[in-house]
């Protein structure tokens, strides 16, 4: 046991303690003097000390006292209650040592003069306090009077802004100053004749120039407490200029009282409420929809009734920080035991993301079944959420362009996807989309206009592919204008109607921190779940099945028709990659991927070769062999692909997706190479119209196998 505890422990047990520091009241005021009195006659009768001393010793004392009560501005009967005191004591005092101070009559005068001080010494403190109260009270009610007449000056202003923008003439019933110090809210009352706060609210951009408010600034009107009443925020501080960090506070939330996504303009934090709803999430390249995502995963990592599952057939790239520090083994808790990572589930290829929706439908139909009697007991369609029965949130990345596919085997996936929105809402499995844009394909299914009432738009400042009316129906006055900078644009929720926001800037390292501060909270999938998940879900870490998320070589999916044309047999097709080591030229690159085909397959001979020699059956890659300085790096990958895709062969649209991260090639510029190898006879064209498919001459059925 340390010392300090040692001394407390006999503190304790000694009794009560008396502190010396503490001021007097007015009991202990007049103890203090009377004894004093009493000590100071007794021992100068007993030594002789002249009687003038103590009548100095009181003047003395009477007049500090005056001089400070002064500087700390007491009220004068305070002050002459102090100086009275004094005197009494040493004119008491004095005759005392004149009469001794053990007489009787000493003695009672001495305790009446006690009882005396203390009473008078307690009015005066009630007095001091009634005064102090007084004083605050006043300074309350300038500052309330000044603050009256600024809102009094804010409402007319704005009374006479609406009859002049509007035509409409409105009392203003109260003006609420925003703790924040960026704007004002004015609560105001419609004129009769059927107005409608709408009216305001399409007028909306009109206000914000009227008032000459700051760019990003705006004045929103919203229904108010009844349909006769509005409420007009006016954003005076344009919060969304500048970056925030992600909040350290890695506190614990729940998906039940909602998920922080953001803050509006004035400074107030946006939430979602994903129990029933799904999301969307639309924004450009640029705009922060990647960083957003990470606002979102670690919402979910933060919540004590959440298991995250997400879908990113873009090599699972918005998965792999809230994977990969775990798997590693690289981060540690504080005790040095292992992490969990920070999402529950993540598939990064085709077969895995339908392996995961594939579980996702059997546990939504398990607990159907399964959970009757909860559902009975609690009288209630909607399965209770906790720790114990965990909410499954499925994030898909780019989820909506699946949705909007026209590829055979992402509509396969799109189904799932839509099963999964359709069956799942009561028994808490809801969806996250993200895409590009806010087009008419992306938002043309009525599942998702139905279900997403969640919704981002993260403009960026572009304007092409973000049509708003589409996201936000019915909400006026929203621009893209108005949300130029990164990580900016619109949210709107049921519960808040579409309006300005910024996602936080989550940065790598508090991915991480998160990651740990969150593990040992994250819940387990219940036993109806996890049995209905069956070993697919149990085996999702395992080694075989997570290689690729330390793989450096392309993900092969159906979208990119990247498929090896021998089973078990896949082309290396990273050696068109761009990302290889410094010095290595194109033409070695090109040179390393034949060789390995032709000792896979067994092809045609190198240019410069022996004529005569037998040549063997296989693939022809002589259409791959065209002088460098002829055919672009992204040219001969294309080539790559259409060789590869078989007899089946490809269109121009996969091979584009296939092409894009690593060239940038557009569709359009495809489809202008697949023309050109349809007329020199490199590739054959099958189909017409949205049918048509081309096919490498080698597979193609009307050309018969060399010799």
């Amino acid at each position: 046991m340390s010392s300090t505890a040692t001394a407390k422990k006999k503190q304790d047990s000694s009794g009560p303690v008396l502190d010396w520091t503490a001021g007097h009241g007015p009991v202990t005021g007049a103890l203090s003097a009377t004894t004093g009195a009493l000590a100071i006659a007794t021992t100068g009768t007993a030594t002789g000390m002249p009687p003038a001393w103590a009548l100095a010793v009181g003047a003395a004392g009477a007049a500090g006292h005056t001089v400070v009560g002064l500087r700390v501005r007491n009220a004068g009967r305070t002050l002459a209650t102090r100086a009275a005191s004094w005197i009494v004591g040493a004119g008491w005092t004095t005759w005392a040592m004149t009469h001794g101070p053990l007489t009787w009559a000493a003695l009672g005068s001495l305790a009446t003069i006690g009882v005396g001080i203390g009473a008078t010494a307690h009015s005066n403190a009630l007095y001091e306090e009634a005064r102090e109260d007084e004083a605050i009270a006043a300074a309350e009610r300038q500052i309330a009077r000044e603050l009256s007449a600024e809102r009094g000056a804010i409402a007319a202003e704005w009374v006479d802004r609406i009859q002049r923008v509007c035509g409409i003439t409105v009392r203003v019933l109260g003006v609420e100053m925003w703790e924040t110090r960026t704007g004002f809210s004015l609560d105001a009352e419609l004129p009769p004749g059927g107005a409608t706060y709408s009216k305001i609210a399409a007028e909306a951009g009109r206000l914000s120039a009227d008032a000459r408010l700051p760019h990003g600034c705006t004045a929103a009107a919203s229904p108010g407490i009844d349909q006769g009443r509005v409420i007009i925020d006016v954003t005076t501080i344009n919060v969304l200029m500048e970056e925030r960090t992600y909040p350290t506070d890695y506190g614990l939330l729940s998906v039940l009282t909602g998920l922080p996504w953001g803050y509006r303009t004035n400074a107030d934090n946006i939430l979602a409420f994903l129990r029933e709803q799904c999301a969307l999430v639309v924004g450009p390249t640029g705009s922060g929809k990647t960083n957003m995502v990470h606002t979102i995963l670690a919402g979910f990592a933060r919540a004590v009734d959440v298991l995250t599952f997400v879908i990113d057939l873009n090599a699972g790239s918005a998965g792999l920080p809230w994977v990969l520090p775990a798997l590693n083994g690289s981060l540690k808790s504080e005790d040095g035991k292992p992490v969990r990572p920070g999402v529950d589930w993540l598939a990064g290829t085709y077969d895995e993301a339908m392996l995961m929706l594939d579980v996702a439908v059997r546990i939504a139909k398990a607990r159907k079944r399964g959970y009757q009697d909860l559902l009975s007991k609690a009288n209630t369609d909607l399965l209770p959420i906790s720790s114990k029965i965990p909410q499954i949130m499925l994030v898909i990345d780019e989820g909506a362009e699946i949705l909007a596919s026209s590829d055979r085997a992402m509509r396969k996936l799109a189904e799932k996807i839509l099963e999964v929105i359709r069956i799942a809402r009561a028994m808490g499995v809801r969806t996250v989309l993200t895409a590009l844009g806010a087009t008419g394909s992306v938002l043309g299914n009525l599942m998702i206009r139905r279900e997403a009432k969640v919704r981002v738009a993260l403009t960026g400042g572009e304007t092409e592919g973000m049509d708003l009316s589409k996201m936000f129906p019915g909400s006026r006055g929203l621009r893209v204008d108005q949300a130029p900078h990164k990580g900016a644009g619109f949210m709107g929720t049921p519960e808040s109607p579409a309006a300005l926001f910024k996602a936080w800037r989550i940065l790598p390292n508090q991915i991480r921190d998160i990651i740990a501060a969150t593990s040992d909270r994250h819940p387990v999938l219940d036993a109806v779940s996890a049995n209905a998940a069956g070993p697919e879900y149990a085996r999702r870490w395992d080694s075989a099945r997570t290689a690729w998320m330390q793989d450096h070589q392309p993900i092969q999916t159906p979208g990119t028709e990247q498929a090896s044309p021998v089973a078990g047999a896949g082309l290396a097709l990273s050696a068109l990659r761009e990302d290889q080591p410094t010095g290595v030229s194109e033409d070695e690159l090109m040179r390393a991927f034949r060789e390995e085909i032709d000792a896979q397959f067994g092809t045609a001979r190198e240019p410069g070769t022996d004529t005569q020699a037998p040549e063997p059956g296989g693939l022809n890659l002589s259409a791959l062999r065209k002088e460098p300085e002829q055919d672009s790096p992204a040219q001969r990958a294309a080539l790559a692909l259409l060789l590869a895709a078989g007899p089946e062969g490809t269109g121009a649209s996969a091979i584009a997706r296939a092409l894009t991260d690593e060239y940038g090639t557009t569709r359009q510029t495809v489809v202008g190479w697949l023309k050109a190898w349809a007329d020199d006879g490199t590739a054959v064209r099958i189909g017409e119209g949205t049918k048509v498919r081309y096919v490498h001459r080698q597979h193609a059925p009307e050309t018969p196998p060399e010799d």
